[in-house]
C-alpha cells in the first residue's frame, strides 16, 4: 500500500553521476514521487526558503523528505542539516543522510544534529536500488509523514 499523497523528495548531492544513479534507482524501484535535485547545502536552503530560482512555490513544493550527502561544496551536508533542524518551519521535514562516509564521528554528529536516518551509499547500482526500495517502504508505506509534506 503506497502513500496516496504526492510527496516531493528533495535530494542534495553534488556528484552528477550519483544524482543520475539515484534518479535511476528510484525509477527502478517504482517510486513515482517527484524528485528535485540540488547540488549543495546553499541550493538546498534556497529551495526550502524559496529564494532565487526556487522563488515560485509551484517550482518548490515543500518536500516530504530530504536525502542529503554530507560532502558537498559551498555548504556541506553537516551545515545544511544544522540549518534545517534549527529552523522551526523546516525542522519537521525528515532528513536522511545518504553518504559515502562511514566515519563514526559523522554518524554520531548527524544523529545528534537531528538526522532521522543515516545510510551509507552502496558500492553498486543494485545495492542502491535495494536502499531506495527500503527507503520507499519505510518512508512512504509504513510511517506517517507530517501533513505539510505534500506541498503547499
Amino acid at each position: 500500500m503506497f502513500n496516496a499523497k504526492p510527496i516531493t523528495i528533495l535530494m542534495a548531492e553534488d556528484d552528477p553521476d550519483d544524482r543520475l544513479l539515484a534518479r535511476e534507482a528510484l525509477e527502478e524501484c517504482m517510486l513515482a514521487n517527484s524528485l528535485v535535485m540540488v547540488e549543495n547545502g546553499e541550493e538546498l536552503l534556497d529551495y526550502l526558503k524559496r529564494r532565487g530560482r526556487w522563488s515560485d512555490p509551484a517550482d518548490s513544493p515543500r518536500p516530504g523528505i530530504i536525502l542529503m550527502d554530507l560532502n558537498m561544496p559551498r555548504m556541506d551536508g553537516r551545515e545544511a542539516l544544522r540549518a534545517v533542524k534549527a529552523d522551526p518551519e523546516l525542522r519537521s521535514i525528515p532528513v536522511v543522510i545518504l553518504t559515502t562516509s562511514k566515519a563514526e564521528e559523522d554518524i554520531l554528529r548527524s544523529y545528534s544534529e537531528g538526522a532521522n536516518s543515516y545510510v551509507s551509499k552502496p558500492l553498486t547500482f543494485e545495492g542502491l536500488v535495494e536502499v531506495m526500495k527500503t527507503l520507499r517502504r519505510y518512508w512512504f508505506e509504513i510511517i506517517e509523514l507530517p501533513g505539510g509534506a505534500q506541498g503547499e
